[in-house]
């Protein structure tokens, strides 16, 4: 049975960036076949929202990966980047391609576990990426994708109250050209878990545009 507490999909049916934002804090929740608790706290999220984000190559020249993403709000979704999958959740109505991606987390449960999956040197490496979460956390993007956000193998908790605005960095995204100028990154402020990459476009010059 889903946890009485997860978000539900409705949750995500909303702008993206609202729900990015919202994510912060909120825990992330993989329980395995044999029951093992993989979690973590999410510390960085992207937005993106096609067709309106310049970013979002869904639709521009992968038509049919746009088709995979056009699904109801709140289910699992995997986009391939440099070969690695990295987990998103579907915003907005069924037709249209818009997401958050969990870009890091902080480990809290089954480190242990993590650890067989994501064997690091630092821990603080083990989940400071979207590609090393999905890693640590084992997870399957078959048997994941298009699976609601409140399943029992993979779902996401709310935060005990939300973040106020002093504890949010927001800047720019990472890795991309188009749409660099588009605040749409949010970090916990001073987390050591948030990924070692630096944004498109620094604050100083998001400022300035």
């Amino acid at each position: 049975m889903p946890d009485t507490r997860s978000l539900r999909p409705a949750h995500f049916a909303g702008d993206p960036v609202h729900t990015a934002r919202g994510l912060l804090g909120s825990t992330l929740v993989r329980v395995t076949t044999s029951g093992a608790r993989l979690t973590g706290r999410i510390v960085e999220v992207e937005a993106y929202d096609c067709p309106r984000d310049p970013a979002c190559t869904a639709g521009r020249f992968h038509a049919a990966r746009s088709a995979d993403m056009a699904v109801p709000p709140g289910r699992w979704l995997f986009w391939m980047a440099h070969g690695h999958p990295l987990l998103q959740v579907s915003c907005r109505p069924a037709g249209v391609a818009a997401s958050v991606l969990i870009r890091a987390i902080e480990p809290l449960e089954g480190v242990g576990h993590m650890l067989t999956h994501r064997p690091v040197t630092r821990e603080r490496d083990l989940t400071n990426g979207p590609a090393k979460l999905v890693s640590a956390l084992n997870l399957d993007p078959a048997a994941v994708t298009g699976t609601s956000v409140d399943s029992p193998a993979l779902h996401v908790l709310p935060p005990p109250e939300p973040l106020p605005d002093g504890l949010v960095a927001v800047t720019a995204r990472i890795g991309i050209r188009e749409g660099r100028h588009l605040p749409w990154r949010f970090t916990l402020r001073g987390s050591p878990w948030i990924s070692p990459a630096q944004p498109s476009l620094d604050l100083l010059e998001l400022a300035e545009e």
